[in-house]
């Protein structure tokens, strides 16, 4: 059993009870199989070692460990590092709130924020975090951090499309939003209404990608100078232009010359 179990891991699910008890056996199918640790007998659940080995492999396999292990320090930290958003999901309620433990699974995966306490979503430093590796990860932080100044620039500068999460004062924060389509053109889909018609924002934008065109105000769709940028960028972009816009020698030109190449 032990060389099928080495050629076909899924094999270990049809061992007889007293194989699936024996500590060598399974100590070779959780290091092959995700889910080799789900038909292990209880008491190799609750076997410290054993759990260690599946969670480096597999840090979902946390979800087989026994309720003790998944409130174990050391086992919990090596499953984050693993799998960042499923390990923490099956840690326990007080190793959700470790700040360590949870700073760890979001630098392996940012969506693992929404695992965490409600504590830690408040945790300038660990939300920054989870924004580096996930953009959209601050959906899950708290309102007063979207909310918050500071840290909103420092997402932005981050990951741009994190203006989406902001709070409505601050996608009216000119220097916030000139920061967010810097990062990412389309963040100014999320700016306000009264920085859609900045000129320099939207002109930062379509230098990025000339699609932004499409979320500029209709003032800024007649500005020449913007349009004119925008289809050196991509050449689609004249469909957003004005229709005054769209009649200009130089600017078809160049949008053509753009769709050509």
């Amino acid at each position: 059993m032990m060389e099928l179990v080495k050629r076909q891991p899924s094999a270990f699910r049809i061992a007889s009870a007293a194989l699936k008890d024996d500590r060598e056996m399974v100590l070779e199918a959780v290091k092959n199989n995700e889910e080799a640790l789900l038909f292990a007998s209880a008491a190799l659940k609750d076997d410290r070692e054993m759990v260690l080995e599946a969670v480096k492999q597999y840090g979902s396999a946390l979800c087989y460990a026994s309720d003790a292990l998944k409130d174990d320090r050391g086992v919990v930290l090596e499953a984050v590092k693993q799998n960042g958003y499923n390990a923490l999901e099956y840690a326990s309620a007080a190793l959700k709130d470790n700040r360590e433990i949870v700073l760890e699974a979001v630098k392996q995966n940012g969506e693992a924020l929404y695992h965490a306490s409600a504590a830690l979503k408040v945790d300038r430093e660990i939300v920054l975090e989870a924004v580096k590796q996930y953009g959209c990860a601050l959906y899950y932080a708290s309102a007063a951090l979207k909310d918050d100044r500071e840290f909103m620039l420092g997402a932005v500068k981050q990951k741009g499309y994190a203006l989406t999460y902001a709070s409505v004062a601050l996608k009216g924060d000119r220097e916030i939003v000139l920061e967010a389509v810097k990062q990412d053109w389309r963040a100014l889909k999320y700016a306000s209404a009264t920085l859609k018609d900045d000129h320099e924002i939207v002109l930062e934008a379509v230098k990025e990608d000339g699609y932004a065109l499409m979320d500029a105000s209709t003032a800024l769709k007649g500005d020449r100078e913007i349009v004119l940028e925008a289809v050196k960028q991509d050449g689609s972009a004249l469909r957003f232009a004005s229709a005054v816009l769209k009649n200009d020698r130089e600017i078809v030109l160049k949008a053509r010359g753009r769709q050509a190449d």
